[in-house]
Parts: C-alpha cells; sequence; structure tokens
C-alpha cells in the first residue's frame, strides 16, 4: 500500500509540524491548569476537542473513570490496532513536575498527524485518555475493564533526563497504615490511653529494620500523615502512607508480607490495633524490544541519540506495567533537561521551550513508529510474536 514509506514518514513528520502551534498552546494551557489524579476534566476536554474535530469517535468517561476517554479512527479494513496513550494529571503543588502535559499533547499530536498525512492508513488509531497515573492508577482499572485485550500494541512518551527506549519499572503498591488507640490525659492519666502514635513510630523503625534483610531494588518510602491532635492528649489515631516497590509483583508480594508483619506487631506491642489499605498493584513494565527498536530507529533517523538503560536503580513505576503484561507496549523517553522529575526544576521544563521540542519529537516518534506497523506486516508480525512468546514463558512459568 506504501511503496515509498519513506515518503510518506516525511510527510507525517511535516504534518507535525504544521500542527505544532496547536499542539504547543494545547500543552501550555494544561500545563498552566494542572489538576490532580481523577480530577482531570479540564484537560479531558481539552485534549478530545481538536480529536473530535479531526473526525475521531470519541467517548468519555470509560471503564467508570469520569475523565478517562476513547476516541477511535477507523481506517481501511484488515489492519492492526494501535492505541496512543494519553497521561495528563499533575502532582500536589508542583503542578505538571513529570510533563504529563507532553505525554497527552503528544499522543494526540501523533493521531492527527497520522489521520490527515495517510488518510488511507489500513487499520484503527485509537487515543486513550488514561487518568491518575499518578495516584490511582487509572491504566489498571482499564486493563481490568478489558479495554486493551484487542489492541494489537500501544505505546506513549514520557519526557527524562535522557533519552532512552527501554528503562524498565519497579512493581509498587501505596499502603495506608491506620492505628488506633485510647485517648487519655498525657499527664494526669497517661495509664489509661493506648498511644497508636508510639504504635507508629515502632512501625517505622521496624521498617527501617528491615532495610539491610531486602534485595537491592526494593524500595520502601513513608510518610506520617497524622500523629494526633495535641501533645497532651494521649493520640487515638496516627497514620502513615507507605509506597513499597519491588522488581516484579512476586517479588513485591514477599515484600509486602514483611513489612505487614512489623506493622501488625508494632501496633500489638503496645495494645493498639491497625487497619491496613492497599492501593491497586502497579505491575512491572513489560517493554517490547522489537518496538522499542522501531521507535529507536526512527529517533535516530531524526538526529537523536538514544541512550542505555540505567544497569541497576534509576526507575520508579508507572500503571502502563500492567497493560504491558495484557499487551505489547513500549514506554520510552526523550530527553527534556537536566532536571529530574517530580521536582519544581521538572516542571518548569514542561511548560518551557525545551518541552516544546520534546513534545514535536515524542508526537513525531510515536506516528512514525504507529505507521512501521500499519505499513510493515512483518514488524507487526513481529512484534506480536515477541509479546506472545513472552507471554507464553510466564503462564508456563506460573
Amino acid at each position: 500500500m506504501y511503496p515509498d514509506p519513506a515518503h510518506m514518514k516525511q510527510k507525517i513528520k511535516e504534518t507535525v509540524d504544521r500542527l505544532d502551534p496547536d499542539l504547543r498552546e494545547l500543552s501550555l494551557r494544561i500545563h498552566a491548569n494542572p489538576e490532580l489524579s481523577f480530577q482531570e476534566v479540564q484537560a479531558q476536554q481539552w485534549l478530545t476537542e481538536p480529536l473530535e474535530a479531526a473526525g475521531f469517535q470519541v467517548e468519555k468517561g470509560i471503564s467508570g473513570l469520569d475523565t478517562s476517554f476513547r476516541a477511535v479512527w477507523e481506517g481501511q479494513t484488515g489492519g492492526p490496532t494501535i492505541a496512543l496513550l494519553a497521561e495528563y494529571d499533575a502532582l500536589p503543588r508542583i503542578g505538571h513536575a513529570c510533563g504529563h502535559n507532553l505525554i497527552g499533547t503528544s499522543a494526540v499530536g501523533a493521531a492527527l498527524a497520522l489521520k490527515e498525512a495517510c488518510p488511507d492508513l489500513p487499520g484503527r488509531i485509537i487515543v486513550l485518555g488514561t487518568p491518575a497515573e499518578e495516584e490511582g492508577g487509572g491504566k489498571i482499572i482499564m486493563v481490568n475493564d478489558g479495554v486493551f485485550n484487542e489492541i494489537d500494541a500501544v505505546m506513549m512518551c514520557h519526557p527524562q533526563q535522557k533519552t532512552m527506549v527501554l528503562r524498565g519499572a519497579l512493581a509498587c503498591v501505596d499502603a495506608t497504615f491506620t492505628f488506633h488507640g485510647k485517648q487519655a490525659h498525657a499527664a494526669s492519666s497517661p495509664e489509661k490511653g493506648i498511644s497508636a502514635l508510639d504504635a507508629l513510630v515502632n512501625a517505622y523503625a521496624g521498617i527501617n529494620s528491615l532495610r539491610p534483610y531486602l534485595k537491592d531494588d526494593v524500595r520502601v518510602n513513608g510518610i506520617i500523615t497524622k500523629g494526633g491532635d495535641a501533645p497532651n492528649v494521649v493520640p487515638e489515631l496516627a497514620e502513615a502512607v507507605y509506597i513499597l516497590r519491588a522488581k516484579t509483583v512476586e517479588e513485591l508480594k514477599v515484600v509486602m508480607d514483611k513489612v505487614y508483619r512489623v506493622v501488625r506487631y508494632a501496633a500489638e506491642g503496645v495494645g493498639a490495633t491497625v487497619d491496613i489499605t492497599e492501593g491497586l498493584i502497579y505491575a512491572e513494565r513489560n517493554n517490547n524490544k522489537t518496538l522499542a527498536g522501531l521507535f529507536q530507529q526512527n529517533l535516530e533517523d531524526m538526529g537523536i541519540e538514544v541512550h542505555d538503560p540505567p544497569q541497576t536503580g534509576g526507575v520508579g513505576s508507572s500503571d502502563i506495567g500492567n497493560v504491558s503484561q495484557i499487551t505489547a507496549a513500549i514506554h520510552p523517553y526523550i530527553r527534556l533537561g537536566d532536571a529530574t522529575t517530580h521536582t519544581p526544576e521538572f516542571a518548569r521544563l514542561a511548560g518551557a521551550e525545551e518541552g516544546m521540542i520534546e513534545l514535536n519529537r515524542a508526537a513525531k516518534a510515536l506516528a512514525l513508529t504507529a505507521f512501521d506497523l500499519y505499513a510493515d506486516k512483518a514488524a507487526l508480525r513481529q512484534v506480536r510474536d515477541e509479546f506472545e512468546a513472552w507471554k507464553q514463558q510466564k503462564d508456563e512459568g506460573c
């Protein structure tokens, strides 16, 4: 269908450049109006408006998530279904310090460019609006609802300090520990009280004592969110929130068991009780190497240097890990600047000229890699074969 793929790729890049002013404006609007997880009402509206105007069929609020969306364009029959993922939630107080304004806009830009440059494309282009990546795991909810079951490949692109296509991610879960004691006057009748705060502090120390006996890739981070109401009252309620991470979900469950045991013993030791509330479990990332290779080739063809991921450390977690257990997926990174994510400096870059350059590059790389799958059946088959082989090996291992 495409006798001259190089010509079509050039056309896609030129289309992204033509759309660039509108994409910049969209990204900056989202950046200037940060919305927290599950509250991304404006971002959802702004991202879907250009897709609807271009003829995509838009459905909002899928999987019971008010701020999610699915935008579909049906090309010619017989081709693959490729999904581009949009993230658009921000962080408390520091806004778009993970660059989700760029992630969401680059997915929309890539889809618009593909449809315009290749109107006879064989297959379906889907943009999935996935809320609450930072806190809540919107993609996990969508995975559990079957949203990704009929999708051949999934892509998104994240800003970072370094351009990488195969960086991994840890499995993780957040856990809230709520300790319950008994109030009493801290001076006149302390013997009548049970300190929930003492239980929490003992748990905090106990968790720290585990660290020498955990694997090097395990991360356990926590904060105390409530320690009592007044220093002259024995605290009846204390609370801490932790994030636990490990290389795989299986290893994460081992860590959870160890930490929870410490927490329960700490409560029991002072006569308190504790409630443990878990969030959704973010799975480790299964990067599709074939698909990542296509993405890397497109980056290098644009003159962008690609680096190897860190051998140890230097990774976080993301709910695309759960998606990667269901279908072929990649989560590459394109350099934004020297600042690290989740900092005010990174938030500034995401709304500066550096961010707009990264946005343009991400939209092009996403669109070009999707085109590879539409135009080259052999490449698509290799991507799918790799995923199916990985899935079979995993199932047999279980």
